[in-house]
C-alpha cells in the first residue's frame, strides 16, 4: 500500500520541481517577470491559477467535512463564493489588469493602491504591504499544518517532518521559478484536484464493494439533503457573504495583473467558473456520499474533515490513492505558494525598493524576492509547530480581514473616479479594525444572545461607508501614471 501511495507522491513532487527549472530559465530576469510572469498569462492558467491559489485545503478537507457533518445546508457557503468569484471576474479582473498596467505598470496591489491616490501613496503602500505580510504569514502556517496532518494521518509519520516536506517543496519551486512556476504548478495543481473531485463522489456512490449509490437519502439525520433545514437569516448571511472575500484577497486578484491581455479575460472567466462550479459540486458529492458511506459500512469517524482520506484509503488502488493524496497536497501547495509569493513581493517592492534601496537594480530586487520567500515560509513554519494551535481557525478570519480591508477599496478604486486617497486611507484601516474588534469580542460567535454574525459583513460595509463619506469630504486627486517615489 505504502510502495505505490509513495510513487505517486513522489513523480508529483518531481513534476512540481520540473516546473520550477523551467520557469526559472524562462521568466525570473527582472521583477516584472519574476512577481507577474511578464503579464503573459494564457487565459487557462490564470484562471486554473486563480482557482487552485484561492480554493486550498478547504476544498476537500473542510467543505466535505462541513457537509458530512451537517448536511446539504452547508453547501451556502459555497454558493456565496461562486457568485463572488463570477462578479469577481466581471467587475475587478477587465479593470485592474487594465489600470495596474496604465498607473505606472504596478506590480503589486499595494503598488496601485500608491499609483492610484498619489496624495496618500506611502501610507498606503506601507498600511497595506502590513497587513498584507502579517495575515499571510497566518495563512501560509495554515496551509504546512494541512500539510503536517496529512503526512501524520495518512502514513503515520511525524508531523513536523510532514510540514518541512510540504514546505521545501514549494520553497525550492517558488525561489527559483517565481510567479511563472507558482502560476503553472497551479495550474497542472489545478487539474488534479478537479480529477480527483470528479472521480471520488462518482466511485464511493457507485463503484463496486463502496456502492452508496441511492443512499444519500437514508442517512439518519433529519434534514440531511435540505438547504434549509436549520438554517436562520442570519446564518444565510454568514455563510453567502463568504463571497464579499473575493473582492479584497491579494493572491487572488494578482492572477487578473498578470493575465494576457484584457481580451482573454472573458475566455479565463468561464473557463475559472466551469472548474470551479464542478470542483465544489464534487467537494459536496464527497461529504454527502461520504456520510452515507461510513453509515452504510458501520464505520467511524472521528474528524469529520478527514473523510477525503478515509476513502481514498478505503476505496482505491494505492496509486490511485497516492493520486488522490497529490490532489489535497496540491490544494495546499497552491495556495502556500501563491501567499508566499504576493508577501515576498510586498516585501520586495512596498518596503525595500520604498524605503531601503530605491535604486535596486532588476538582478537585486528578484534576489531579495527569493530571500523575502524564505523568511514568510520560516516564519510561518514556526507558527505551525504546535500542532494543537488555532492557527487553522484564523483562516476564516484572515479571509475577512484581507476582504473588509481591500474589497472595498479595490472595487471602488476601480469603478469610482470621485474617491480620494484620505478615502482608501480611512477604508483599509476600518474594515481591518471593524474585523479584528468584531473578532476580538466575539460578535462572530454570538449576537445579540443568537447566531453570530460573520465579521466580512460589517466590516465589508463599513468600509465601503468610511470610503464613501470621507471621499466626499476632500478634495479628489489625479492618479500618477509613474512609479510613485518614497517621498
Amino acid at each position: 500500500m505504502q510502495t505505490g501511495v509513495l510513487v505517486s507522491l513522489a513523480l508529483y513532487f518531481l513534476l512540481m520541481l520540473g516546473i520550477g527549472l523551467y520557469a526559472w530559465r524562462k521568466s525570473t530576469a527582472d521583477s516584472e517577470g519574476y512577481l507577474l510572469a511578464g503579464r503573459n498569462l494564457s487565459p487557462g492558467v490564470a484562471a486554473l491559477s486563480a482557482g487552485a491559489s484561492d480554493m486550498s485545503g478547504w476544498l476537500l478537507l473542510g467543505l466535505p467535512g462541513a457537509l458530512y457533518a451537517s448536511g446539504l445546508v452547508e453547501a451556502w457557503i459555497g454558493i456565496g463564493l461562486f457568485v463572488g468569484a463570477l462578479v469577481n471576474w466581471i467587475v475587478v479582473a477587465p479593470r485592474l489588469r487594465r489600470q495596474t498596467e496604465a498607473l505606472g505598470d504596478a506590480l503589486t496591489i499595494p503598488e496601485f493602491l500608491g499609483n492610484r491616490f498619489p496624495s496618500h501613496a506611502v501610507a498606503l503602500r506601507l498600511t497595506s504591504a502590513v497587513i498584507v505580510v502579517l495575515f499571510f504569514t497566518v495563512y501560509t502556517a495554515a496551509g504546512m499544518v494541512g500539510g503536517g496532518k496529512l503526512f501524520e494521518m495518512a502514513f503515520g509519520g511525524d508531523y513536523m517532518t510532514g510540514i518541512w516536506i510540504t514546505a521545501s517543496v514549494v520553497l525550492v519551486y517558488t525561489m527559483i521559478g517565481g510567479f511563472l512556476a507558482v502560476s503553472l504548478t497551479d495550474f497542472v495543481q489545478g487539474i488534479i484536484m478537479f480529477g480527483a473531485l470528479v472521480l471520488m463522489p462518482l466511485v464511493v456512490m457507485f463503484g463496486e464493494g463502496g456502492s452508496a449509490g441511492g443512499s444519500i437519502a437514508a442517512v439518519p439525520q433529519e434534514g440531511f439533503l435540505s438547504l434549509t433545514q436549520g438554517l436562520t437569516v442570519v446564518g444565510w448571511l454568514s455563510a453567502v457573504t463568504w463571497g464579499l472575500g473575493y473582492f479584497g484577497q491579494p493572491h487572488i486578484i494578482v492572477r487578473f495583473m498578470a493575465i494576457r491581455s484584457v481580451a482573454d479575460v472573458p475566455k479565463a472567466r468561464w473557463i475559472g467558473m466551469g472548474w470551479m462550479a464542478i470542483c465544489l459540486a464534487g467537494a459536496i458529492g464527497v461529504g454527502l456520499a461520504g456520510r452515507a458511506y461510513v453509515e452504510r459500512n458501520g464505520l467511524v469517524l472521528g474528524d469529520p474533515e478527514t473523510i477525503f482520506i478515509l476513502l481514498a484509503n478505503a476505496l482505491f488502488h494505492p496509486l490511485v490513492t497516492g493520486f488522490l493524496y497529490a490532489a489535497l497536497l496540491a490544494a495546499i501547495m497552491s495556495t502556500i505558494s501563491s501567499q508566499l509569493l504576493v508577501s515576498s513581493s510586498s516585501l520586495t517592492e512596498d518596503f525595500y525598493r520604498l524605503f531601503l534601496r530605491k535604486s535596486a537594480g532588476e538582478r537585486e530586487a528578484v534576489n531579495v524576492g527569493r530571500l523575502c520567500v524564505l523568511l514568510v515560509a520560516l516564519a510561518g513554519i514556526a507558527i505551525a509547530a504546535d500542532p494543537e494551535s488555532e492557527v487553522l481557525g484564523l483562516v476564516a478570519h484572515a479571509w475577512a480581514g484581507f476582504g473588509a480591508a481591500f474589497g472595498p477599496l479595490i472595487v471602488l478604486s476601480l469603478t469610482w473616479q470621485r474617491m480620494t486617497g484620505a478615502g482608501a486611507l480611512a477604508g483599509l484601516v476600518t474594515g481591518a479594525a471593524v474585523v479584528i474588534v468584531w473578532v476580538w469580542r466575539r460578535w462572530d460567535a454570538a449576537f445579540m444572545g443568537g447566531p453570530g454574525v460573520y465579521e466580512i459583513l460589517p466590516g465589508f460595509v463599513a468600509a465601503w461607508v468610511a470610503i464613501v463619506a470621507v471621499s466626499l469630504l476632500t478634495a479628489p486627486t489625479a492618479p500618477s501614471t509613474e512609479p510613485t517615489p518614497a517621498d
